[in-house]
């Protein structure tokens, strides 16, 4: 039982990163980013075609991150432009109708032009005993980077000036703008974030299953689920959501099944928002 549970705690700091991009960009802009799944799997493509093309393992790593941070850049200063130019409801659903066929065009170019590329880092090495129970190098080296990742982004919003001006956006985006912070700069650092976020996300998972071209949208899914359970706009409910959800889907997987699995997680989603509708740690309207 405590390997599954050591299981479910490394894919929760990997779910939390994975909402953590789609929950920052909600926060800033209230916009819902449905191509989040597809910008990770495009990273991690660019990893794998730049390795087969003989480049090492980490600067194709860091290839990938910049690519997906390049296409959270290339999407808010096009497409995003005339959804950030509508208010309320009408922006939630125009990013969702925009960002959900950014998507489906995405997936239909990954099949369509690497049909079978793959990532997969081979961390070598054999187990490693932690408090008794052997864990693969793999998961410890991507829990690793995961909580090098969450304690970087820790340190960005609390110490920095410009993760100060983040906060601010979030909380207040009139009155941050009042005082001299540019809430368009903001948002377009933060959906470059959360690209480099979300090929980190899939650059950890390929150190334990390999990355395919129609990961997209199962990555997409459970970056929503997370969010919407943590609170959409607060990065530390994304990383509570996560724990939780990495040990839910362990334990499930473990003992009824990989299919159900997805169900369970659905229902988690759903039991949080009749009880609790703006999340484990969202705030209250």
């Amino acid at each position: 039982m405590k390997a599954v549970l050591f299981d479910g705690l490394v894919l929760g700091l990997q779910y939390g990163l994975l909402g953590v991009g789609l929950t920052l960009v909600y926060g800033l802009g209230g916009i819902l980013n449905l191509a989040h799944g597809q910008m990770a799997v495009v990273a991690a493509i660019s990893a794998a075609l730049a390795m087969n093309a003989g480049m090492p393992a980490v600067p194709a790593v860091l290839l990938g991150l910049l690519v997906g941070g390049l296409i959270g850049l290339l999407l808010d200063s096009t497409v995003m432009r005339p959804v950030y130019k509508e208010r309320g409801e009408s922006r939630v659903l125009l990013s969702l109708l925009l960002t959900i066929g950014i998507g489906f065009v995405i997936d239909g170019l990954l099949v369509w032009q690497f049909p079978i590329a793959t990532l997969r880092l081979n961390i070598g090495g054999g187990p490693i005993s932690i408090f008794g129970v052997p864990m693969r190098a793999g998961s410890l080296v991507a829990t690793a980077v995961a909580l090098i990742a969450a304690g970087l982004l820790v340190a960005f919003f609390r110490y920095s000036v410009t993760g100060r001006a983040v906060r601010s956006v979030i909380q207040d985006e009139e009155g941050a703008r009042l005082v001299g912070v540019n809430p368009a700069a903001v948002r377009t650092l933060i959906f470059s974030l959360s690209g480099v976020l979300a090929g980190l996300v899939a650059v950890t998972r390929s150190m334990t299953a390999p990355i395919g071209v129609t990961a997209g949208i199962s990555f997409t899914i459970l970056a929503l689920i997370v969010a919407v359970i943590g609170g959409l706009g607060s990065v530390a409910g994304s990383f509570l959501a996560g724990m939780i959800l990495g040990v839910i889907n362990t334990i499930s997987s473990f003992y009824i099944g990989t299919y159900i699995t997805t169900i369970v997680l659905l229902t988690a989603a759903a039991v949080t928002i009749l009880i609790r509708p703006s999340g484990l740690l969202g705030q209250r309207e």
